[in-house]
């Protein structure tokens, strides 16, 4: 009788600690998103207010657009980043590669895959071995209904980086989808 006497004077208090737990763990969520769109929103407004967007530079308009594309103003990160790719003379490869996946990222939101598959392209063209850049050509392949280039891609992804999440996911989408969509025996016999 003891023991049931204390459980129910300790079940509030379990309640109302495990409330307030929760709580604690959404504020700590909720601040963190808060504070990270207020540095997105300050890098915005220091580039923006520096001149990035008239800039000559391809890492200043690099850097612009990807604070354009975490705010996701896509119409606007692909001007800006189709202005850092006009100016990439001189820069190293690896910066080619990033500015045309970035781009074909902006386009890609848009929904513009064929020119996203263009940017991807130029992107591994500059870097062979860029599993982003892959995974990214990779998805709008899907979306251009290629499933088989998809998954060719998927593969080579995990021959760099076998441990690839997004790859790895992604292939067994294509997979299942084309087990469902391929006839199994019971439906050849007309079971």
């Amino acid at each position: 009788m003891y023991f049931s006497l204390a459980m129910n004077i300790l079940q509030p208090e379990t309640y109302l600690i495990g409330l307030i737990g929760l709580l604690v763990i959404v504020a700590i969520l909720v601040g963190r998103q808060l504070l990270r769109v207020r540095r997105d929103e300050a890098n915005l407004i220091r580039l923006e207010k520096g001149g990035a967007s008239s800039s000559k530079n391809a890492a200043e308009l690099y850097e612009l657009g990807s604070v354009q594309l975490k705010k996701r103003l896509y119409p606007q990160a692909t001007s800006t980043l189709k202005q850092a790719v006009k100016r990439l003379a001189g820069e190293p490869e690896e910066a080619t590669a990033v500015i045309e996946n970035a781009l074909g990222f902006a386009l890609a939101a848009q929904d513009d895959f064929q020119n996203a598959v263009n940017h991807y392209q130029r992107a591994l063209k500059a870097k062979p071995n860029y599993p982003v850049a892959m995974n990214n050509l990779a998805f709008a392949k899907i979306r251009l209904n290629q499933p088989q280039e998809a998954s060719t891609l998927y593969e080579e992804v995990l021959l760099l980086d076998p441990k690839n999440k997004t790859a790895i996911k992604q292939l067994k989408k294509i997979k299942t989808s084309v087990d469902t969509d391929s006839p199994n025996s019971d439906e050849i016999r007309g079971f």
